[in-house]
Protein backbone atom coordinates (compact mmCIF):
# COMPACT_ATOMS: atom_id res chain seq x y z
CA UNK A 1 0.00 0.00 0.00
CA UNK A 2 3.01 2.19 1.36
CA UNK A 3 4.45 1.50 -2.06
CA UNK A 4 1.73 2.41 -4.44
CA UNK A 5 1.25 5.46 -2.86
CA UNK A 6 4.46 6.68 -2.77
CA UNK A 7 4.89 5.52 -6.69
CA UNK A 8 1.65 7.43 -7.51
CA UNK A 9 3.07 10.60 -5.52
CA UNK A 10 5.99 10.58 -7.23
CA UNK A 11 4.64 10.20 -10.60
CA UNK A 12 2.38 13.18 -10.00
CA UNK A 13 4.77 15.57 -8.76
CA UNK A 14 6.21 15.56 -11.91
CA UNK A 15 3.90 13.99 -14.78
CA UNK A 16 1.15 17.17 -15.05
CA UNK A 17 4.14 19.58 -15.34
CA UNK A 18 5.96 17.85 -17.71
CA UNK A 19 5.09 19.12 -20.81
CA UNK A 20 4.78 22.83 -20.02
CA UNK A 21 8.65 21.75 -19.63
CA UNK A 22 9.39 20.14 -22.24
CA UNK A 23 7.52 23.57 -24.57
CA UNK A 24 8.47 26.24 -22.82
CA UNK A 25 11.85 25.61 -20.70
CA UNK A 26 13.46 23.49 -23.24
CA UNK A 27 11.96 25.30 -26.47
CA UNK A 28 10.87 22.15 -28.81
CA UNK A 29 8.08 22.36 -31.02
CA UNK A 30 4.65 20.88 -30.04
CA UNK A 31 5.10 17.35 -32.47
CA UNK A 32 8.48 16.64 -30.08
CA UNK A 33 6.52 17.14 -27.28
CA UNK A 34 3.73 14.35 -28.06
CA UNK A 35 6.37 12.30 -29.07
CA UNK A 36 7.86 12.39 -25.75
CA UNK A 37 4.83 11.66 -24.02
CA UNK A 38 3.41 9.52 -26.11
CA UNK A 39 6.67 7.06 -26.31
CA UNK A 40 5.96 7.13 -22.21
CA UNK A 41 2.38 5.88 -22.69
CA UNK A 42 3.55 3.20 -25.36
CA UNK A 43 6.05 1.53 -23.52
CA UNK A 44 3.82 1.12 -20.93
CA UNK A 45 0.69 0.23 -22.31
CA UNK A 46 2.64 -2.11 -25.00
CA UNK A 47 4.49 -3.62 -22.62
CA UNK A 48 2.16 -4.70 -19.71
CA UNK A 49 2.39 -8.39 -21.03
CA UNK A 50 6.19 -8.36 -21.14
CA UNK A 51 6.01 -7.49 -17.44
CA UNK A 52 3.58 -9.80 -16.38
CA UNK A 53 5.27 -13.02 -17.92
CA UNK A 54 8.69 -11.73 -16.17
CA UNK A 55 7.12 -11.42 -12.80
CA UNK A 56 5.37 -14.87 -13.42
CA UNK A 57 8.70 -16.28 -14.48
CA UNK A 58 11.05 -14.67 -11.89
CA UNK A 59 8.84 -13.90 -9.04
CA UNK A 60 6.87 -10.32 -8.23
CA UNK A 61 9.90 -8.84 -6.24
CA UNK A 62 12.56 -8.71 -8.19
CA UNK A 63 10.36 -6.67 -11.26
CA UNK A 64 9.07 -4.23 -8.61
CA UNK A 65 12.53 -3.68 -7.63
CA UNK A 66 13.81 -3.06 -11.44
CA UNK A 67 11.02 -0.89 -11.98
CA UNK A 68 11.61 1.44 -9.06
CA UNK A 69 15.15 1.40 -10.06
CA UNK A 70 14.42 2.06 -13.83
CA UNK A 71 11.96 4.67 -12.83
CA UNK A 72 14.66 6.51 -10.88
CA UNK A 73 17.16 6.87 -13.84
CA UNK A 74 13.76 7.85 -16.44
CA UNK A 75 13.11 10.24 -13.74
CA UNK A 76 16.68 12.19 -13.27
CA UNK A 77 17.28 11.74 -16.89
CA UNK A 78 13.92 13.67 -17.46
CA UNK A 79 15.90 16.47 -14.84
CA UNK A 80 18.44 17.02 -16.69
CA UNK A 81 18.44 15.76 -20.02
CA UNK A 82 18.13 18.94 -22.71
CA UNK A 83 17.95 17.02 -26.28
CA UNK A 84 15.31 15.39 -27.92
CA UNK A 85 17.08 11.28 -27.97
CA UNK A 86 17.77 11.87 -24.34
CA UNK A 87 14.76 12.33 -23.39
CA UNK A 88 12.51 10.03 -25.73
CA UNK A 89 15.48 7.17 -23.48
CA UNK A 90 14.16 8.61 -20.11
CA UNK A 91 10.31 8.82 -21.45
CA UNK A 92 10.69 5.18 -22.74
CA UNK A 93 12.24 4.58 -19.37
CA UNK A 94 9.71 5.58 -16.82
CA UNK A 95 6.92 3.91 -18.92
CA UNK A 96 8.74 0.17 -19.19
CA UNK A 97 9.34 0.61 -15.53
CA UNK A 98 5.60 0.84 -15.23
CA UNK A 99 4.70 -2.12 -17.56
CA UNK A 100 7.95 -4.03 -14.89
CA UNK A 101 5.82 -3.03 -10.96
CA UNK A 102 2.26 -2.53 -12.26
CA UNK A 103 1.18 -6.43 -13.09
CA UNK A 104 3.58 -7.41 -10.31
CA UNK A 105 1.86 -5.41 -7.42
CA UNK A 106 -1.26 -6.39 -8.34
CA UNK A 107 -0.37 -10.04 -8.53
CA UNK A 108 1.84 -9.61 -5.07
CA UNK A 109 -1.29 -8.05 -3.25
CA UNK A 110 -3.55 -10.76 -4.73
CA UNK A 111 -1.25 -13.50 -3.65
CA UNK A 112 -1.18 -12.03 0.21
CA UNK A 113 -4.54 -11.21 0.54
CA UNK A 114 -5.90 -14.48 0.01
CA UNK A 115 -9.07 -14.82 0.88
CA UNK A 116 -9.11 -10.85 1.66
CA UNK A 117 -8.71 -9.87 -2.11
CA UNK A 118 -11.67 -7.81 -2.36
CA UNK A 119 -11.04 -5.36 0.76
CA UNK A 120 -7.18 -5.39 -0.39
CA UNK A 121 -7.84 -4.23 -3.56
CA UNK A 122 -10.51 -1.29 -1.89
CA UNK A 123 -7.54 -0.48 0.38
CA UNK A 124 -4.87 -0.18 -2.53
CA UNK A 125 -7.48 2.34 -4.53
CA UNK A 126 -7.66 4.54 -1.32
CA UNK A 127 -3.79 4.91 -1.44
CA UNK A 128 -3.72 4.90 -5.17
CA UNK A 129 -5.89 8.01 -5.50
CA UNK A 130 -4.21 9.63 -2.36
CA UNK A 131 -1.25 9.93 -4.14
CA UNK A 132 -2.77 10.93 -6.99
CA UNK A 133 -4.53 13.70 -5.08
CA UNK A 134 -0.59 15.15 -3.53
CA UNK A 135 1.24 14.22 -6.44
CA UNK A 136 0.54 17.80 -8.15
CA UNK A 137 0.70 20.08 -5.10
CA UNK A 138 3.64 19.03 -3.81
CA UNK A 139 4.90 18.95 -7.48
CA UNK A 140 3.60 22.53 -7.57
CA UNK A 141 5.15 23.85 -4.87
CA UNK A 142 9.05 22.38 -5.79
CA UNK A 143 8.55 24.17 -9.67
CA UNK A 144 8.57 27.18 -7.84
CA UNK A 145 12.54 26.29 -6.95
CA UNK A 146 12.98 24.37 -10.64
CA UNK A 147 11.74 21.70 -12.11
CA UNK A 148 15.04 19.93 -11.90
CA UNK A 149 14.18 19.90 -8.04
CA UNK A 150 11.00 17.94 -9.42
CA UNK A 151 12.70 15.11 -11.22
CA UNK A 152 15.17 14.96 -8.28
CA UNK A 153 12.81 14.69 -5.63
CA UNK A 154 10.26 12.26 -7.86
CA UNK A 155 13.90 9.80 -8.49
CA UNK A 156 14.68 10.05 -4.69
CA UNK A 157 11.27 8.48 -3.90
CA UNK A 158 11.84 5.91 -6.33
CA UNK A 159 15.33 5.42 -4.97
CA UNK A 160 14.36 4.95 -1.75
CA UNK A 161 11.39 2.75 -2.66
CA UNK A 162 13.95 0.45 -4.62
CA UNK A 163 15.92 -0.25 -1.12
CA UNK A 164 12.62 -0.71 0.84
CA UNK A 165 11.52 -3.65 -1.62
CA UNK A 166 15.19 -4.82 -1.42
CA UNK A 167 15.42 -4.62 1.97
CA UNK A 168 11.40 -5.74 3.29
CA UNK A 169 9.76 -7.23 0.81
CA UNK A 170 9.39 -11.30 0.94
CA UNK A 171 9.82 -13.37 -2.00
CA UNK A 172 7.10 -14.21 -3.83
CA UNK A 173 6.96 -16.40 -7.22
CA UNK A 174 4.72 -16.92 -10.11
CA UNK A 175 3.42 -20.73 -11.62
CA UNK A 176 4.82 -23.93 -11.76
CA UNK A 177 6.38 -25.35 -14.81
CA UNK A 178 9.37 -28.21 -15.86
CA UNK A 179 11.94 -26.11 -13.93
CA UNK A 180 9.47 -24.66 -11.73
CA UNK A 181 8.50 -21.33 -13.34
CA UNK A 182 7.08 -21.68 -16.94
CA UNK A 183 9.05 -19.92 -19.94
CA UNK A 184 7.17 -17.13 -21.84
CA UNK A 185 5.89 -19.26 -24.71
CA UNK A 186 4.18 -21.30 -22.37
CA UNK A 187 2.76 -18.71 -20.33
CA UNK A 188 1.48 -16.74 -23.17
CA UNK A 189 -0.35 -19.69 -24.53
CA UNK A 190 -2.05 -20.47 -21.41
CA UNK A 191 -3.46 -17.16 -20.68
CA UNK A 192 -4.41 -16.60 -24.37
CA UNK A 193 -6.48 -19.72 -24.16
CA UNK A 194 -8.06 -18.68 -21.31
CA UNK A 195 -11.25 -17.72 -23.21
CA UNK A 196 -13.37 -16.39 -20.22
CA UNK A 197 -10.72 -13.91 -19.06
CA UNK A 198 -10.50 -12.98 -22.70
CA UNK A 199 -13.90 -12.37 -22.95
CA UNK A 200 -13.88 -10.42 -19.76
CA UNK A 201 -11.20 -8.12 -21.07
CA UNK A 202 -13.18 -7.31 -23.87
CA UNK A 203 -16.14 -6.58 -22.31
CA UNK A 204 -14.92 -4.58 -19.52
CA UNK A 205 -12.68 -2.11 -22.37
CA UNK A 206 -15.64 0.12 -22.16
CA UNK A 207 -15.22 0.97 -18.36
CA UNK A 208 -12.06 2.46 -19.31
CA UNK A 209 -12.95 4.63 -22.35
CA UNK A 210 -15.73 5.88 -19.23
CA UNK A 211 -12.94 6.63 -16.77
CA UNK A 212 -10.68 8.62 -19.36
CA UNK A 213 -13.20 10.76 -19.91
CA UNK A 214 -12.24 12.66 -17.02
CA UNK A 215 -9.03 13.36 -19.21
CA UNK A 216 -10.44 14.14 -22.44
CA UNK A 217 -14.75 14.98 -22.91
CA UNK A 218 -15.11 16.58 -19.96
CA UNK A 219 -12.33 18.60 -19.76
CA UNK A 220 -13.15 19.75 -23.59
CA UNK A 221 -16.92 20.32 -22.23
CA UNK A 222 -15.53 22.23 -19.65
CA UNK A 223 -13.42 24.55 -22.44
CA UNK A 224 -16.85 25.62 -24.09
CA UNK A 225 -18.92 26.71 -21.57
CA UNK A 226 -16.42 27.62 -18.99
CA UNK A 227 -13.99 29.57 -21.25
CA UNK A 228 -10.78 30.76 -19.60
CA UNK A 229 -12.52 29.63 -15.99
CA UNK A 230 -11.91 25.85 -17.53
CA UNK A 231 -8.33 25.01 -16.30
CA UNK A 232 -9.49 25.72 -12.47
CA UNK A 233 -12.53 24.09 -13.25
CA UNK A 234 -10.92 20.88 -14.80
CA UNK A 235 -9.04 20.85 -11.76
CA UNK A 236 -11.23 20.86 -9.23
CA UNK A 237 -12.93 17.88 -10.96
CA UNK A 238 -9.85 16.56 -10.98
CA UNK A 239 -9.86 16.81 -6.83
CA UNK A 240 -13.52 15.74 -6.48
CA UNK A 241 -13.10 12.43 -7.75
CA UNK A 242 -10.17 11.48 -6.19
CA UNK A 243 -11.72 13.07 -2.59
CA UNK A 244 -14.64 10.33 -3.45
CA UNK A 245 -12.78 7.59 -4.13
CA UNK A 246 -10.64 8.49 -1.52
CA UNK A 247 -13.64 9.01 1.38
CA UNK A 248 -15.94 6.13 0.10
CA UNK A 249 -14.15 3.54 -1.42
CA UNK A 250 -13.78 1.36 1.58
CA UNK A 251 -17.28 2.36 2.73
CA UNK A 252 -18.76 1.43 -0.90
CA UNK A 253 -16.85 -2.05 -0.90
CA UNK A 254 -18.43 -2.64 2.51
CA UNK A 255 -21.80 -1.80 1.34
CA UNK A 256 -21.61 -3.46 -1.96
CA UNK A 257 -19.83 -6.89 -0.34
CA UNK A 258 -23.70 -7.20 2.15
CA UNK A 259 -25.57 -6.67 -0.52
CA UNK A 260 -24.51 -8.32 -3.90
CA UNK A 261 -22.33 -10.85 -5.50
CA UNK A 262 -19.66 -9.91 -6.95
CA UNK A 263 -20.78 -10.36 -10.23
CA UNK A 264 -23.55 -8.19 -9.60
CA UNK A 265 -21.79 -5.30 -8.16
CA UNK A 266 -19.44 -5.41 -11.41
CA UNK A 267 -22.69 -4.43 -13.21
CA UNK A 268 -24.51 -2.18 -11.02
CA UNK A 269 -20.94 -0.29 -11.06
CA UNK A 270 -20.58 -0.11 -14.50
CA UNK A 271 -24.44 0.87 -15.01
CA UNK A 272 -24.04 3.84 -12.78
CA UNK A 273 -20.78 4.69 -14.70
CA UNK A 274 -22.48 4.68 -17.59
CA UNK A 275 -25.68 6.57 -16.45
CA UNK A 276 -23.05 9.52 -14.96
CA UNK A 277 -22.90 11.05 -18.67
CA UNK A 278 -27.01 11.54 -18.53
CA UNK A 279 -26.83 14.86 -17.03
CA UNK A 280 -24.67 16.34 -19.15
CA UNK A 281 -27.27 15.70 -22.00
CA UNK A 282 -29.67 17.49 -20.13
CA UNK A 283 -27.32 20.31 -19.42
CA UNK A 284 -28.42 23.86 -21.11
CA UNK A 285 -27.13 25.38 -23.86
CA UNK A 286 -26.30 29.40 -24.72
CA UNK A 287 -23.79 31.83 -23.35
CA UNK A 288 -25.40 33.15 -20.15
CA UNK A 289 -24.48 32.29 -16.63
CA UNK A 290 -27.21 30.22 -15.83
CA UNK A 291 -26.19 27.97 -18.80
CA UNK A 292 -22.42 27.76 -17.45
CA UNK A 293 -23.85 27.10 -14.47
CA UNK A 294 -25.78 24.23 -15.57
CA UNK A 295 -22.95 22.37 -17.47
CA UNK A 296 -20.61 23.03 -14.28
CA UNK A 297 -22.96 21.24 -12.19
CA UNK A 298 -23.45 18.38 -14.73
CA UNK A 299 -20.06 17.83 -14.73
CA UNK A 300 -19.38 17.70 -11.49
CA UNK A 301 -22.77 15.43 -11.25
CA UNK A 302 -20.75 13.12 -13.57
CA UNK A 303 -17.48 12.60 -11.93
CA UNK A 304 -19.08 12.05 -8.67
CA UNK A 305 -21.01 9.50 -10.11
CA UNK A 306 -18.43 8.28 -12.63
CA UNK A 307 -16.12 7.71 -9.40
CA UNK A 308 -19.10 6.41 -7.31
CA UNK A 309 -19.22 3.74 -10.16
CA UNK A 310 -15.80 3.00 -10.29
CA UNK A 311 -14.66 2.73 -6.99
CA UNK A 312 -17.56 0.18 -6.84
CA UNK A 313 -16.34 -1.99 -10.09
CA UNK A 314 -12.88 -2.00 -8.87
CA UNK A 315 -11.94 -4.15 -6.14
CA UNK A 316 -14.59 -6.70 -7.97
CA UNK A 317 -12.83 -6.39 -11.05
CA UNK A 318 -9.37 -7.47 -9.86
CA UNK A 319 -11.08 -10.31 -7.84
CA UNK A 320 -12.54 -11.22 -11.07
CA UNK A 321 -9.07 -11.40 -13.08
CA UNK A 322 -7.54 -13.12 -9.90
CA UNK A 323 -10.40 -15.80 -9.87
CA UNK A 324 -10.43 -16.01 -13.81
CA UNK A 325 -6.78 -16.85 -14.02
CA UNK A 326 -6.89 -19.74 -11.26
CA UNK A 327 -4.51 -17.91 -9.04
CA UNK A 328 -1.68 -19.42 -11.51
CA UNK A 329 0.06 -16.91 -13.83
CA UNK A 330 -1.64 -14.00 -12.35
CA UNK A 331 1.05 -11.40 -12.96
CA UNK A 332 0.43 -12.75 -16.59
CA UNK A 333 -3.00 -12.26 -17.09
CA UNK A 334 -2.87 -8.52 -15.41
CA UNK A 335 -0.92 -7.91 -17.71
CA UNK A 336 -2.25 -8.93 -20.96
CA UNK A 337 -5.78 -7.11 -19.35
CA UNK A 338 -3.95 -3.76 -18.73
CA UNK A 339 -2.47 -4.01 -22.17
CA UNK A 340 -6.56 -4.78 -23.88
CA UNK A 341 -7.82 -2.48 -21.42
CA UNK A 342 -4.56 0.44 -22.67
CA UNK A 343 -5.35 -0.54 -26.49
CA UNK A 344 -9.35 0.13 -25.86
CA UNK A 345 -8.92 3.59 -24.53
CA UNK A 346 -6.86 4.30 -27.43
CA UNK A 347 -9.49 3.87 -29.48
CA UNK A 348 -12.04 4.82 -27.52
CA UNK A 349 -10.17 7.83 -27.10
CA UNK A 350 -10.42 8.58 -31.37
CA UNK A 351 -13.54 7.75 -31.49
CA UNK A 352 -15.12 9.99 -29.04
CA UNK A 353 -12.81 12.48 -30.36
CA UNK A 354 -14.58 11.95 -33.33
CA UNK A 355 -18.19 12.41 -32.38
CA UNK A 356 -16.75 15.01 -30.56
CA UNK A 357 -16.38 16.95 -33.24
CA UNK A 358 -18.90 15.77 -35.70
CA UNK A 359 -21.25 16.57 -32.82
CA UNK A 360 -20.06 20.16 -32.98
CA UNK A 361 -20.50 20.66 -36.26
CA UNK A 362 -23.91 19.00 -36.31
CA UNK A 363 -25.03 20.75 -33.42
CA UNK A 364 -25.67 18.12 -31.58
CA UNK A 365 -23.92 18.38 -28.30
CA UNK A 366 -25.64 15.20 -26.53
CA UNK A 367 -24.37 12.71 -29.13
CA UNK A 368 -20.99 11.93 -27.29
CA UNK A 369 -22.84 11.65 -23.76
CA UNK A 370 -25.40 9.71 -25.18
CA UNK A 371 -23.05 7.34 -26.85
CA UNK A 372 -21.09 6.85 -23.48
CA UNK A 373 -24.22 6.39 -21.99
CA UNK A 374 -24.85 3.30 -24.30
CA UNK A 375 -21.24 1.87 -23.63
CA UNK A 376 -21.51 1.99 -20.55
CA UNK A 377 -24.93 0.35 -20.42
CA UNK A 378 -23.34 -2.09 -23.08
CA UNK A 379 -20.62 -3.35 -21.04
CA UNK A 380 -22.44 -3.94 -18.23
CA UNK A 381 -24.88 -5.84 -20.14
CA UNK A 382 -22.10 -7.82 -21.70
CA UNK A 383 -20.36 -8.59 -17.98
CA UNK A 384 -23.92 -9.78 -16.96
CA UNK A 385 -24.39 -12.07 -20.19
CA UNK A 386 -21.10 -13.53 -18.87
CA UNK A 387 -22.04 -14.35 -15.12
CA UNK A 388 -25.43 -15.65 -16.12
CA UNK A 389 -23.52 -18.21 -18.50
CA UNK A 390 -21.32 -19.43 -15.56
CA UNK A 391 -18.44 -17.45 -17.96
CA UNK A 392 -17.09 -15.56 -14.52
CA UNK A 393 -16.45 -18.72 -12.24
CA UNK A 394 -13.30 -19.88 -11.14
CA UNK A 395 -12.20 -22.50 -13.71
CA UNK A 396 -11.48 -25.91 -13.35
CA UNK A 397 -7.50 -26.75 -12.49
CA UNK A 398 -5.54 -26.98 -15.67
CA UNK A 399 -1.99 -28.45 -16.28
CA UNK A 400 0.25 -25.59 -17.64
CA UNK A 401 2.27 -26.63 -20.75
CA UNK A 402 6.12 -26.94 -20.33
Amino acid sequence: MANQFAINLAFYMLMPYLAAHLAGGLGLAAWAVGLVLGVRNLSQQGMFLVGGTLADRFGYKAPIMAGCLLRTAGFALLGWADQLPALIVASAATGFAGALFNPAVRAYLAAEAGDRRVAAFATFNVYYQAGMVLGPPVGLLLLAADFRLVCTAAAVIFAALTVLQWRALPARGGGKGADGRPGPAAAWRTVLANRPFLLFSVAMIGSYVLTFQVYLALPLAASDALGPAAEQATGALFVVSAVVTVAGQLRLTAWATRRWSPHGALVRGLTVMGLAFLPLTLAPGGEGRAARLGVLAALVAAVVALAVGSAVVYPFEMDTVVALSGDRLVATHYGLYHTVSGLGITLGNLATGALWDLAERAGVRWLPWTVLTVTGLGCATAVGALARGGRLERPEPRPIPV
